[in-house]
């Protein structure tokens, strides 16, 4: 099993992905990982999203996990689904004791010093900043970051590609959440394709 930081330093983008009609799944997996998106984030959003993640799983290079996990019975079933990383909107310690219980690579979100804390309490060093543009944007974070020196960290809500760099060239950052590489709906391939490449190549 590979660990969070190795998963979060594989590109520069992590696509959190809605997946609606789960015949999109494998075609947008199979766009995003050949513009060089390995990382692929599926929220637990929509009735198919665990059978998206298994339709993903197929895509050669993929490394999928599930999004949007709130509590352990989502942990169990994105688990079941075979997710190889978890990642939640925020840090409960039940939810916390449970994914480090299980061994597998988790990111929770984070959007205080408290929460940090929580997270460090646990021995978990990494975070996903959420909502990043609206808990204070990047200001907010380089405040936050200054004395947990040890974290590292993927903001997530309101990353696009036009302030994308600007996150990412902060050095505690260590890759990005972004929507707009998946778009929703049916996958236009070869458009996927470039919007990957082109955040592929932010840093």
């Amino acid at each position: 099993m590979t660990d969070i930081d190795t998963i979060m330093r594989t590109a520069p983008v992590i696509p959190v992905i809605v997946v609606e009609e789960l015949a999109h799944a494998e075609p947008l997996a199979r766009a995003l990982v050949a513009g060089g998106l390995r990382v692929l984030e599926v929220t637990l959003r929509t009735p198919c999203a665990l059978d998206a993640i298994r339709a993903m799983k197929w895509v050669p290079g993929a490394i999928v996990g599930a999004g949007t996990v709130t509590n352990e019975a989502e942990l169990g079933a994105a688990l079941e689904a075979g997710s190889e990383f978890i990642v939640s909107p925020g840090l409960t310690e039940p939810l916390g004791r449970a994914a480090i219980e299980a061994g597998v690579p988790f990111l929770p979100g984070i959007a205080n010093a408290g929460d940090i804390m929580r997270g460090l309490d646990l021995g978990l060093t990494r975070f996903k900043f959420f909502p990043a543009m609206a808990a204070g944007g990047l200001p907010a974070l380089k405040a936050l970051a200054a004395p947990f020196a040890q974290c590292r960290f993927c903001p997530t809500g309101g990353i696009t590609l036009a302030n994308a760099a600007e996150w990412l060239a902060f050095a505690p950052v260590l890759c990005v959440g972004g929507s707009w590489v998946a778009p929703k709906g049916a996958p236009d391939e070869a458009e996927v394709e470039r919007l990957a490449r082109e955040a592929a190549t932010l840093r």
